[in-house]
């Protein structure tokens, strides 16, 4: 009977089993152990390897989910500051980043305090080879810290590039211009060089519209049709005040006296200072054409001295004609200088071998 069970295929396969599971779990195990580094006392095996991939892997999800977090609650409370929730946002990423390379490297099998000595070799080279790199990190760093930029600011570079501060990333700036084009401008750009902040201080900015008008036409007819000008333009910030609207003399030109149009404009329409120039000029026009006042075009006059025709100059003498042979001019020292180093230099008498006869041996 028991020669029977023991014969059994299912009573087999149970006792097979167990084995089957024994042996492949010891062959992970054998896999997992596999060095792939072993030497200072680092050791470094697959499984380590793969351990701090998934830590790595999940201090990443942590920072998203944490970004994510941070971003609804500024959506939800109005209150709150959008450049000090995007430093905020950023930092955080960059410390969990940190914690997580950190403990990676911990679950690898490389312990911290041998990687400091490490770290401390290849900062010093990748210092000297990456410098522009590390310069563009230290520079985010600072704008960020520093508060002069801020996310949603409208700057204009030295170099002509200017539009909304979209995100301040690790090595580079994005940049949206008013033609909705994207541009990576380097964080170090911001910080060594000439940055205008329209919107630092205060969002309301002045304009000045230049327009000229024919010698002779009312001033006051000029302002009154520039104030209204100015009144038709949505934009304008005040229509009194201290930020009305003013009409300024600026200069006597050739063909026309020169007027500015100063205004001041609200926040909307400071990020847009190329369309909002041609929407006054627009209204300029408008207005002058409705006073009858003229835009003159340049003006030149032209002096008639003789209608008659002159006769044709004589030939100039040449150098030989003017002056006789072996004569120089005396007053031009370049041309003296010239012809004295173009004589051929003087003969010197050979001296003879006989002695001297007034000469007593």
């Amino acid at each position: 009977m028991t020669a029977l069970r023991s014969g059994d295929p299912l009573t087999q396969v149970r006792a097979a089993v167990p084995h089957t599971w024994e042996d492949g779990v010891r062959q992970f195990n054998e896999w997992m152990n596999v060095k792939l580094l072993d030497m200072s006392g680092v050791k470094v095996t697959v499984g380590s390897l793969l351990a701090a991939v998934l830590v790595l892997v999940l201090f990443l999800l942590l920072s998203s989910i944490v970004r994510r977090l941070l971003r609804r609650y500024v959506e939800r409370h109005d209150n709150l500051n959008l450049s000090s929730a995007y430093t905020v946002e950023r930092l955080t990423h960059y410390v969990l980043l940190l914690v997580g390379v950190l403990m990676a490297l911990n679950a690898s099998g490389i312990p911290i305090a041998k990687f400091t000595v490490f770290a401390g070799a290849l900062g010093v080279g990748l210092g000297f080879g990456l410098q522009a790199i590390f310069n563009n990190f230290v520079s985010g760093l600072i704008l960020l810290f520093d508060r002069s930029l801020k996310v949603g600011d409208f700057v204009e570079l030295a170099s002509g590039v200017h539009g909304n501060v979209r995100e301040i990333r690790i090595r580079a700036t994005l940049i949206t211009t008013n033609d909705d084009i994207d541009i990576l401008v380097p964080n170090s750009e911001f910080v060594t060089g000439r940055v205008v902040n329209w919107t630092l201080r205060e969002a309301a900015r002045r304009l000045k519209v230049p327009f000229g008008v024919a010698y002779g036409t009312d001033k006051e007819l000029v302002k009154k049709a520039a104030l209204e000008a100015a009144a038709a333009v949505p934009f304008t910030l005040a229509k009194d005040g201290p930020r009305a609207p003013q009409v300024w003399l600026t200069g006597f030109g050739d063909s026309s006296l020169d007027f500015q149009l100063v205004v001041w404009l609200d926040a909307e329409a400071t990020r847009r200072t190329g369309s909002i120039t041609a929407a006054y000029n627009w209204a300029l026009h408008t207005a002058l054409e409705k006073y009858g006042i003229e835009i003159p075009f340049p003006q030149r006059d032209l002096h008639v001295r003789s209608w008659a025709r002159r006769p044709a100059p004589e030939p100039a003498a040449t150098a030989e004609q003017r002056a006789p042979s072996g004569a120089t001019d005396k007053g031009n020292d370049a041309a003296r200088d010239v012809t004295d180093h173009m004589k051929p230099p003087a003969a010197t008498a050979p001296r003879s071998s006989e002695p001297d006869p007034g000469v007593t041996r």
